[in-house]
């Protein structure tokens, strides 16, 4: 049986420890995923959809991102 990474789990995580590290915590300290490092940010679009969706992260008007 072949084995394959939970790509999801560990992009969902990428981008979460990447805003929490440059500090993206309100609107005003919101970051581009490409600012915050993350790499590939238009990458599995859905994951990131996702996210906002439940609320983990936060999309400003601009596309930024925080926490």
């Amino acid at each position: 049986m072949a084995f394959f990474p939970p790509i999801p789990l560990i992009r969902r995580n990428v981008i979460i420890k990447k805003l929490k590290a440059c500090g993206a915590t309100s609107v005003e300290t919101a970051k581009t995923l490409t600012e915050a490092g993350v790499i590939n940010p238009n990458g599995f679009k859905r994951i990131t959809d996702k996210l906002v969706e439940t609320n983990v992260i936060h999309k400003t008007v601009d596309g930024k991102y925080y926490l």
